[in-house]
């Protein structure tokens, strides 16, 4: 893969964390959900998918305000969608008590972005 080609990833990664909080800050979650489901691609390159994570991972630390595991989520999600096609998961999960809860990104029941460890010990919330 070029370098040229990273370089368009983590430009894009960027692009799509700033269109996040845009359409956050305008419409909310529903805005959110809206624009992530309508994120789909014609290619099928399974090759991209690690060159799409580590570009949202440069693309987080050249953003200029601290990114959530939500926003982190959405965008892996869309980019991965568009690049890789459609079965990009965002789910978030919870656990009650103590209450946490986290995002993360599965492809064909994998997790991408994160620690397995969200998947085993947190109760899948919501899947998008």
């Amino acid at each position: 893969m070029s370098l040229t080609f990273r370089w368009t990833l983590i430009v894009r990664a960027i692009c799509e964390l700033a269109l996040y909080d845009i359409v956050a800050m305008t419409f909310g979650f529903r805005g959110i959900e809206r624009r992530l489901r309508r994120a789909s691609g014609r290619r099928r390159r399974a090759e991209f998918e690690p060159a799409i994570c580590e570009a949202v991972l440069w693309a987080l630390s050249f953003y200029w305000k601290p990114v959530q595991c939500l926003q982190r989520a959405v965008v892996t999600a869309r980019l991965l969608r568009i690049y890789c096609g459609d079965g990009a998961d965002v789910v978030i999960g919870y656990r009650p008590t103590p209450f946490f809860s986290h995002a993360w990104v599965e492809l064909q029941g994998r997790v991408i972005n994160d620690s397995t460890a969200f998947q085993k010990r947190l109760h899948v919330l919501v899947r998008l």
